[in-house]
């Protein structure tokens, strides 16, 4: 497997277009992946109890198992808390792309992210339907504009792509991701879409995002938000020709590498792109009794507030991520814990048996002011583990929030 230039465009048959239909000032604001062969479709979604009308519209899709052909994505208007019309507003918008692109209307799945409240402006969306359909191809192009296109305070558009070979066939997983604010994931405002070009079976792919969602997506937070449109969709159009994936075995695994790989990339640029932010903060807890408390333990770090300011001002204040583990509900033996703070700066110990070691303040704050730091706690319980990711805590949080409608 090895990383390749691209986004969601690089698996076969797939395109992708980013144009700018109005709904923002002068900003690309309209997205599109589309295939020609249909595919296989896979989807999590939020579990907020208010969910925005794209997620009740695509999980009907996706449970239907039907044969999918495209996304639709608007950013600047969330279309959540908009009652019947916002519903309608997803039959209208997929009805329309369905007639531009020649293909069932139950076949498109729709997406949005932005404010909350108001109605879709749908002459907007519709016109922006037919600029999707005259800009839409499979240059790299192509997919780097469609990832521009579904930001909303994202400072930089999130893309990858990787390579695997199953059944000795060139096999290509790609994804494309929005997300800065309101991120805490329980499946930000968070979009995800994946494109591969993988033969494989609805169920399978469901199987493989919906295990894999739990170590990668739900183990990111920003601001502790879940928001009420979080989605991640994956299409595979099985254009590779590869064997179909429809169970366990060595071309399932080499399939869930490659897009694990995929899902941790677009994380960990999500989590490193926290409105404000100006470090990914990435917290490991090695050596756990089970991947539950090790997950509970991770979490309760990295979204620490004390911790993440912390990690702002270069603080190597360790008392911090001790009391937040204290406090996550997870049992361990705190005379047990090892602290580590690593970055490209270098690795340093910090507690040894819950005791302060006798480390550098200054070595501490050279690999804090790193843009990844890493946090590892070590239980010496056992030999599960679990990763977290998140960002620091800014003024610059508060700034954008402050007025993020106006």
């Amino acid at each position: 497997m090895q990383q390749i230039e691209g986004g969601v465009t690089a698996p076969q048959g797939f395109q992708a277009a980013g144009v700018k239909a109005g709904i923002k000032k002068d900003k690309k604001d309209m997205a599109l992946v589309f295939s020609k062969t249909p595919c296989r479709a896979a989807g999590v979604f939020t579990r907020n109890l208010i969910k925005a009308a794209p997620v009740i519209w695509n999980k009907q899709v996706v449970d239907s198992k039907a044969p999918c052909h495209a996304v639709i994505v608007n950013s600047g208007v969330a279309n959540a808390c908009t009652g019947r019309e916002g519903l309608d507003n997803c039959a209208k918008t997929a009805a329309k792309a369905g007639l531009v692109f020649g293909v069932p209307a139950g076949s498109v799945l729709v997406a949005s992210t932005g404010v909350i409240g108001p109605q879709l402006p749908m002459e907007k969306i519709l016109d922006g339907i037919g600029r999707l359909r005259e800009a839409a191809g499979s240059s790299r192009e192509c997919a780097r504009m469609a990832a521009e296109a579904i930001m909303t305070t994202d400072t930089v558009s999130k893309e990858i792509a990787v390579e695997t070979t199953i059944g000795g066939k060139k096999v290509t997983v790609a994804g494309m991701c929005k997300g800065s604010g309101m991120i805490h994931p329980d499946m930000c405002t968070m979009l995800c879409f994946l494109t591969t070009d993988a033969a494989i079976s609805q169920e399978m792919l469901q199987q493989v995002l919906s295990t894999d969602v739990e170590d990668t997506f739900n183990m990111i937070s920003v601001d502790g938000d879940t928001s009420t449109n979080d989605t991640v969709l994956v299409l595979a159009n099985g254009a590779s020709g590869c064997p179909e994936i429809t169970g366990p075995g060595p071309e399932y695994d080499a399939f869930y590498e490659a897009f694990h790989t995929v899902m941790v990339d677009l994380c960990k640029r999500i989590a490193g792109d926290g409105e404000g932010a100006t470090a990914l903060f990435e917290v490991q807890v090695i050596h756990a009794a089970d991947k539950e408390q090790a997950k509970v333990l991770s979490k309760a770090v990295v979204t620490s507030n004390l911790t993440k300011a912390a990690i702002y001002g270069h603080d190597a204040n360790w008392g911090r991520i001790l009391c937040a583990m204290g406090y996550s509900g997870a049992v361990f033996d705190p005379d047990q814990v090892d602290l580590y703070l690593e970055s490209a700066a270098g690795k340093l110990q910090i507690v040894a048996g819950g005791i302060a070691t006798d480390y550098s303040e200054e070595e501490a704050t050279k690999i804090l002011s790193e843009p990844a730091v890493t946090a590892i706690a070590d239980l010496h319980l056992g030999e599960a583990s679990a990763t977290a990711w998140g960002c620091d805590l800014t003024h610059e949080y508060v700034t954008i929030n402050a007025d993020y409608r106006s």
